[in-house]
């Protein structure tokens, strides 16, 4: 099995980004673990505590479209840094706040920096620095951060335990600034400047545009993949639960989705690129609704719901990388970052309304309502990434096939 090797530089790259989003994305989800502490200090519902999320999920979408423009601009490394420098007093806000004004204010300031820190703009710096090669160091970053939450989540309960939520916000707020700012400053690499010579720009073959209607199948096929990995990453537990499990039991099977979803990045990026993301996204797309069906027709028999873990974590796993390397197949290393900034618009916005919409439906209609929306879903996603594989590039239609 042949195995992209990435340089030295992209190496580099990685090893920072790896870091960086580590504590980027680690940090933001104190909520898994302080919410209800927060809840009761700031004298509000559980539920307008957790809609701090919703929030910090909008304005990163909000902000990606206009922040495409700034990464074309100065390059992903600059704006990466002003979206760590801006953090900071984001959890000093968070730490600070009495009342709900300070507190989503904390999450509006913590949305506007992660829209130009986390994902989008790591995936923008990858193929800043990787061109061609870009998916397969997407796949190793997702991989190297597939374990943020296994991370993060025992560490934000043992600095809360011992120091207090609001100054556990304070040593986060202390990490933006002394350990992933001078990452992103000292380890990233300058973006090249374009060549001065007309000559030599001129020289340079133009990439046709890719027809909207393209664009439109792509957000298709991710948003609502999305809306089904997103909301099911909330509602997993309780959807076990309502489908007979013991609490203890459906925490046993839950637990090993974290795992299945590392493992099956992992495989992706062992295939050293030999397949592009539309082909991934394919195979890891027909297992979502094959999933969903074998829970529904297993009656809550512990081997239908062991396979369903199996086939949903290693989907929904290689779905997460593909959601960053599908755009890759259309869209040259000059255009990929306004077309991913546009993609993290409707991304992030499924996944602030997926995790409430698929929790009410759970409570109120039942886990087979759940499972049939979610089957409904990822059907239409995969017809669409059908339809995206029959308009792939000849090029990248040739390199799919061997």
């Amino acid at each position: 099995m042949r195995i992209a090797i990435l340089d030295r530089t992209i190496v580099r790259t990685l090893i920072v980004l790896a870091v960086a989003q580590l504590i980027g994305w680690g940090s933001v989800g104190l909520l898994a673990i302080v919410g209800s502490r927060i809840a009761v200090d700031l004298k509000m519902s559980i539920a307008a505590v957790f809609a701090g999320n919703s929030v910090f999920y909008v304005v990163m979408g909000l902000w990606a479209p206009p922040l495409a423009k700034a990464f074309k601009a100065f390059g992903a490394r600059r704006v990466m840094i002003m979206g760590t420098i801006l953090a900071a007093p984001g959890f000093a806000t968070l730490a600070a706040s009495h009342g709900p004004v300070l507190y989503f204010t904390a999450w509006v300031i913590l949305g506007t920096a992660g829209s130009a820190m986390l994902t989008t703009a790591a995936y923008i710096m990858l193929n800043e620095v990787a061109g061609s090669t870009a998916k397969n160091a997407i796949g190793m970053l997702m991989l190297m951060t597939g374990l943020s939450s296994s991370i993060f989540w025992p560490a934000a309960a043992f600095l809360s335990g011992l120091l207090g939520w609001r100054t556990t916000c304070l040593v986060y707020a202390t990490a933006m600034v002394m350990v992933c700012l001078p990452l992103y400053a000292i380890g990233l690499p300058r973006r090249q400047p374009p060549p001065k010579d007309p000559s030599i720009a001129a020289a340079t073959p133009k990439t046709p545009a890719v027809p909207t209607g393209i664009f439109h199948l792509i957000v298709s096929a991710i948003t609502l993949n999305a809306f089904v990995t997103f909301g099911f990453s909330a509602i997993l537990i309780e959807l076990l639960k309502a489908e007979g499990l013991p609490a203890g039991e459906a925490v046993a099977f839950g637990s090993m989705l974290g795992i299945l979803q590392v493992g099956a990045r992992g495989l992706d990026f062992l295939s050293g690129g030999r397949w592009d993301g539309i082909t991934t996204a394919l195979f890891a797309g027909l297992a979502l609704p094959l999933a969903m069906l074998l829970l529904i027709t297993g009656q809550g028999a512990r081997w239908s719901i062991a396979g369903f873990i199996l086939l949903y974590g290693l989907g929904s796993g290689i779905l997460a990388v593909s959601r960053a390397t599908i755009p890759l197949v259309f869209y040259d290393q000059a255009a990929y970052a306004q077309a991913a900034s546009n993609i993290a618009l409707p991304l992030n916005l499924i996944s602030a309304v997926s995790p409430p919409l698929l929790a009410g439906l759970l409570a109120h209609s039942g886990s087979k309502a759940v499972l049939g929306l979610a089957t409904v879903c990822s059907c239409s996603a995969f017809v669409a990434l059908l339809r995206l594989s029959r308009r792939r590039p000849a090029k990248a239609a040739a390199g799919a096939s061997t």
